[in-house]
């Protein structure tokens, strides 16, 4: 039988709201303090042409303006994150859009409550995942190593699936 690998990476983008409180740090560390590994991280301002791609699927609803401006009110940090299935993992980490109503120990439910100042973005799917991080990073950007406590985050088998 195959073996199945379940290794992916998502994309988190760290939002202006995040920036301007000093999350950063913080945000960054949960992720890594979790199990996964961060292969991409970079510091960016978004443009209105990055913006109309990544949010195009809200361009008809009343807050698109305003989410265009809000996230270009200061720079975020966008980052790829990589493990054992990853975007489950990152979503369960980030709780849901509305910071009100997410539940404490998430970064959403600890951080913020507000829905659009709500700390981060990250990718809802594996198809959603690969276009985000192709649409904010080159291949050059990405980096493949063995973290040093490989063995010590996955069990016998699971590291197997990585």
């Amino acid at each position: 039988m195959a073996k199945q690998n379940l290794k992916e990476r998502t994309l988190v983008i760290i939002k202006p709201d995040a920036l301007q409180r000093n999350l950063l740090g913080e945000i960054v560390g949960r992720f890594e303090k979790k199990g996964l590994k961060i292969v991409g991280l970079k510091m960016v301002r978004l443009s209105d042409v990055l913006l109309n791609e990544h949010y195009g699927h809200h361009k008809d609803k009343p807050f698109f303006t305003g989410l265009k401006n809000f996230m270009k009110s200061a720079p975020v940090v966008v980052m790829v994150a990589e493990g054992l299935e990853a975007i489950q993992v990152t979503r369960v980490i980030v709780g849901p859009t509305s910071g009100r109503v997410a539940l404490g120990g998430t970064i959403r439910g600890d951080l913020c409550i507000s829905t659009q100042a709500n700390i981060v973005h990250a990718s809802d799917s594996l198809v959603a995942a690969r276009a985000e991080i192709k649409r904010f990073f080159t291949p050059r950007e990405l980096f493949d190593y063995q973290k040093a406590d490989f063995h010590f985050t996955y069990g016998e088998e699971e590291r197997a699936l990585v």
